[in-house]
């Protein structure tokens, strides 16, 4: 939507001035723009519009709040039918007085009947009431949009800051393990482990980053993996993007499926396996990852914070649009997502 004209829908008093040109607009219309033909005439039509103004305006502060609030339909229509006959015999009666003799309003006979003013009265309350009734619910329709915009917001960030430390916690353990086999090689693992922590830090306060870097980051992140468990697990990364720079991903959205394929599927001494395949075609990215079971499994510290986080920002962010489809058959471990990235724009 355009945002001049959103700020005019926000704005109460450009609502309020929109009401009555329209309203005035269809009401000069109605006497075939005869309120024009002199400046008397112009002062009397005023006149008139105001008595239905004040009427349309009698309906919305004293009788719309009995439909709104109370939730008592039937009292309105008869409380808004009287009030349309009353209004109805006062614009008769005033339309019948001698000191508009000589304005050309209302000159036919139709138009000093009861009828024609009983029509004014109504439709001019329609003219008025329905545009204002449009903007409330506008309103309230866009506050409700906007807190649970804001509510999203501040639970993502909520998951995103306990992943953070989560993620933190299960890196130091795995340069901890490497330095255990290899410990010549700590210092270059420090450097590798600092540049995770350095995407991890620069993305955070970011809702979106371009999918490049996010699996320029996981990328690093398996070959962390593979300077640690290399030696006795099979470990399978394959990437194929039809356009990476094309794309955007919500940040650390992706990692912890594959952060859990290394911690349970390499958690005991024998072989295993973890084969991690992202594709990207047409904006649609399928993850999939498998991982062996080990049949003697160790003792593994797990929270459950990364997955359940993730399944909850994926819910946040996505709502129905993704799939994600988790299978434990004793022997493998199998997860398959499937969302429709956006495009990203420089």
């Amino acid at each position: 939507m355009n945002k001049e004209l959103e700020n005019i829908l926000d704005h109460k008093w450009w609502q309020e001035i929109a009401v009555v040109a329209f309203s005035f607009t269809i009401y000069t219309l109605k006497n075939d723009w005869m309120l024009f033909s002199s400046f008397t005439s112009i002062l009397m039509g005023i006149f008139f519009y105001l008595i239905l103004y004040l009427h349309a305006q009698f309906n919305r502060f004293f009788l719309l709040p009995i439909l709104f609030r109370k939730q008592r339909p039937v009292t309105y229509i008869f409380l808004t039918l009287a009030g349309v006959l009353l209004f109805s015999v006062v614009l008769y009666e005033v339309t019948s007085l001698e000191m508009f003799s000589n304005c050309r309003l209302y000159q036919n006979s139709h138009q000093r009947s009861y009828v024609y003013q009983l029509a004014s009265v109504l439709g001019t309350l329609v003219c008025i009431l329905s545009p204002i009734i449009v903007f409330k619910f506008y309103r309230i329709h866009k506050r409700q949009t906007d807190e649970t915009l804001l509510f999203n917001q501040m639970q993502l960030n909520s998951l995103k800051g306990q992943l953070n430390p989560h993620f933190l916690f299960n890196t130091f353990n795995t340069l901890y393990g490497i330095s255990l086999e290899f410990p010549d090689r700590t210092s270059d693992l420090i450097m590798k482990v600092s540049q995770l922590m350095r995407y991890q830090l620069e993305s955070n306060n970011k809702q979106c980053v371009s999918l490049e870097d996010e699996l320029e980051f996981i990328n690093s992140y398996v070959q962390l993996e593979k300077e640690r468990v290399g030696y006795r697990c099979e470990i399978t990364y394959d990437c194929k993007i039809d356009n990476e720079n094309a794309y955007k991903v919500s940040p650390m959205l992706l990692i912890a499926f594959i952060e859990n394929a290394f911690k349970h599927g390499t958690c005991a001494i024998e072989k295993c396996f973890v084969r991690i395949i992202i594709t990207v075609e047409n904006g649609l990215l399928h993850l999939h990852v498998v991982n062996s079971i080990p049949k003697k499994k160790t003792d593994v510290i797990s929270t459950k914070i990364g997955l359940k986080n993730t399944i909850e920002r994926l819910n946040l962010i996505y709502g129905k649009a993704y799939k994600l489809d988790i299978q434990d058959d004793k022997n493998t471990y199998i997860v398959d997502l499937k969302l429709q990235l956006k495009k990203f724009v420089e």
